[in-house]
């Protein structure tokens, strides 16, 4: 770091995004991307939108701002636009986290969470899951911090009901509760539905997961009208055109294409059972997902071991360091042929070990 470097960012620790590899090719099951194209409707509109790139987007982002509305059933002012579920995140944490308002997660969850609580100075306390790696709703029953939960949670895949999350809402009524649904898509069910009824839940989607926008970056924030206000404060004082003009037209036209979303989303919730299955064959303890991705583990083989053989065999699963999950390689559903590579390679490298 430069000697210009402000003392509160010195010890930092940023967090770390999944392999992006230039150097060879990869089947790549390791950023929970879709393996399926964005609809040709949505590539003619943002080529079409790419003629207007020197004009400033629309700041309200009224058009998307709108088919969103429709999507998601609520109203247009219960809707914010944003790069990325990740911009959301940060504007909650600038919004509503300081000294006095620290903010409560899972011990196992979303890498950003915490990187986002030590950049905003906002203090944090992490709950652990259950020995089978689930959120315990109970855990988050009228607590003194913000509740920030990722469901279907990161990495592992395991889900609450509807009723656990209304839980979570009603007895926290004076702290915010944010439910993370970047994965509610592939078998989750989503709780936007409750905010019409609590002002203190703000509910996170993302269409980097199931609408194959990993690349063009747009998220939502959904919540009461005064919970917009708060966000669209923070937003406007840091990056007022947060949508350009691209991916606004391409959301609207995913939205349009709603069909064509859901079939690949069934398609991928089926590979996944079937992945899982096979697994579970080769000797392999696997978490109950509701997400576009497996967590796994092998009695044979370290999750680390494993990793790297299968990248050396051009396949790239995830692995964490963090001592719970260490075992564990968290693996993203691709089309049947990618998973069908991938169970080949992992059958040769347990038959190489002589397992």
């Amino acid at each position: 770091m430069s000697r210009f470097l402000s003392a509160k960012y010195a010890n930092l620790t940023p967090y770390t995004p999944g392999e992006q590899p230039r150097d060879a090719q990869y089947v790549k099951l390791n950023t929970n991307e879709s393996p399926f194209p964005p609809s040709p409707r949505v590539v003619a509109a943002a080529e079409r939108e790419a003629r207007r790139l020197n004009l400033y987007s629309d700041p309200e982002c009224t058009e998307l701002k709108l088919a969103a509305a429709k999507l998601y059933a609520v109203e247009p002012q219960n809707v914010l636009p944003v790069n990325g579920s990740d911009e959301i995140l940060y504007f909650a944490f600038l919004a509503y986290g300081d000294a006095q308002n620290p903010f409560a997660f899972a011990d196992i969850s979303y890498g950003f969470y915490p990187v986002y609580a030590q950049f905003c100075e906002v203090p944090s306390r992490e709950i652990p899951l259950t020995s089978d790696f689930a959120v315990d709703h109970r855990d988050y029953l009228g607590i003194a911090e913000h509740v920030l939960i990722a469901n279907p949670n990161a990495p592992t895949g395991t889900c609450l009901p509807l009723w656990q999350i209304e839980e979570i809402v009603k007895s926290n009524p004076d702290r915010m509760v944010i439910i993370d649904e970047a994965y509610v898509n592939f078998g989750g069910e989503s709780c936007v539905p409750l905010i019409k009824k609590y002002d203190n839940l703000l509910v996170i989607q993302t269409f980097s997961k199931s609408r194959s926008f990993a690349g063009a970056r747009l998220g939502f924030g959904i919540g009461n009208e005064a919970l917009m206000r708060d966000l669209n404060t923070v937003k406007y004082s840091i990056n007022p055109y947060n949508v350009n003009r691209m991916t606004q037209a391409a959301g609207v036209a995913a939205i349009e294409d709603d069909a064509y979303y859901r079939a690949n989303a069934k398609t991928i919730m089926a590979v996944r059972e079937e992945t899982a299955g096979q697994l579970r064959e080769l000797g392999f303890t696997v978490l109950p997902s509701c997400a576009n991705f497996l967590f796994a583990k092998s009695g044979s083989i370290s999750g680390e071991d494993l990793y790297r053989k299968l990248k050396s065999r051009g396949v790239l699963v995830r692995h964490f360091t963090k001592e719970r999950i260490k075992d564990f390689c968290r693996i993203t559903i691709g089309t049947q042929e990618q998973m069908q590579i991938l169970l080949s390679n992992i059958q040769a490298i347990l038959n190489a070990k002589g397992c």
